[in-house]
């Protein structure tokens, strides 16, 4: 295994692919909110790591959605072998380095990361392990053949009924976070600030560093000339991402939702993507899951349902590892527990 560290500048060389959370422009997303970036050369791929400090001398390594692999499938034991290497480049109170794998690079074995004494799976993910990935490489017809017959219905719905939906940027961005905080209170959802999604579109429109940024595109869907719903999408490389979605409590039996997606999906066709990640399910259809609506939404758009590894843990120092996993755990009962009710 080649692993390197590399200053920024040497980035360009090094494939990149279609995987936005992997980027430059991620990176300098996620540094303006405490967190540092550190890049390394993996075989000839880019691997970010994020680092945050937690308290005092003690950190932790974060590396979303990677590392990437080059059609090989890693195992638990070259995870390990990673983190050893990057140990050395690490502040020395770096206690954790957290895994947000990837697709399709992994060979999960549960009953070694189960009773590994070195890998430990993470309380709770950090990007929604959980997708479906729709093909674009198919007409518009074809798309619309595959969907099930009341997406397709509800799509033309939306249409006969006189749902718009237009194309924006940031200058949309206060309706959107005004129906995204009515989101968050229906739904008991954590959403971040406004300054956070306002960042996303500056960084993307930086005029210095367009050829590597990716297009940030927010989609409204009106009725009457009142925005109902909206959602931001990014194109980065081929690869179409469906980030946020808001929506207002009005009108809904309108369907601006359907449309939204089916606006998204056919401009993410026009920009040359292969295939649009509606980003984030429940694991599959339970009908006492909260979020079952959400499932049945997406996949009623056709595509293939793609299951994540999630994020897995390394300690660095077990004994800070676990007080630090203690509290997550507490956090984590407080936010779905206490807080929802």
């Amino acid at each position: 295994m080649s692993l390197s560290i590399i200053d920024p500048g040497e980035i360009p060389g090094l494939h990149q692919g279609n995987n936005l959370f992997q980027s430059q422009f991620w990176a300098q997303m996620k540094g303006d909110f405490g967190w540092k970036s550190l890049f390394f050369n993996i075989n000839g791929k880019l691997l970010l790591v994020l680092v945050k400090t937690i308290i005092g001398k003690y950190s932790i390594a974060y590396i979303p959605h990677g590392p990437e692999s080059q059609g090989k499938k890693y195992s638990g034991k070259d995870l390990r072998e990673i983190g050893i290497n990057l140990r050395k480049y690490l502040p020395k109170g770096c206690f954790l380095l957290r895994y947000d794998l990837p697709d399709g690079a992994f060979r999960i074995e549960p009953v070694f990361f189960d009773f590994s004494p070195e890998l430990k799976k993470s309380h709770s993910d950090i990007q929604p392990p959980d997708t479906v990935i729709l093909s674009l490489n198919k007409s518009e017809d074809e798309i619309l053949k595959g969907m099930k017959s009341k997406t397709r219905y509800n799509i033309r719905l939306a249409a006969k009924k006189g749902i718009v939906v237009t194309k924006t940027g940031i200058e949309g961005l206060d309706t959107w976070y005004h129906l995204y905080q009515e989101t968050s209170l229906r739904d008991k959802i954590a959403i971040h600030s406004k300054n956070y999604y306002k960042k996303v579109f500056e960084l993307s429109s930086d005029k210095q560093n367009l050829n590597k940024n990716p297009e940030i595109i927010l989609f409204n869907a009106e009725y009457n000339n009142e925005v109902l719903a909206g959602i931001i999408v990014s194109i980065y490389g081929d690869r179409a991402t469906y980030l946020y979605g808001a929506s207002s409590g009005r009108h809904r039996n309108l369907m601006p939702a359907y449309a939204l997606q089916w606006e998204a999906i056919k401009y993410a066709k026009q920009r040359g993507c292969s295939e649009y990640d509606f980003f984030g399910i429940p694991p599959n259809d339970n009908p006492d899951h909260p979020m079952r609506g959400l499932y049945r939404f997406k996949t009623g758009f056709g595509g293939e349902i793609l299951h994540r590894p999630g994020c897995w843990d390394l300690p660095l120092k077990p004994v800070v590892y676990r007080v630090y996993r203690w509290a997550e755990a507490v956090r984590l009962f407080y936010y779905k527990k206490i807080r929802k009710r």
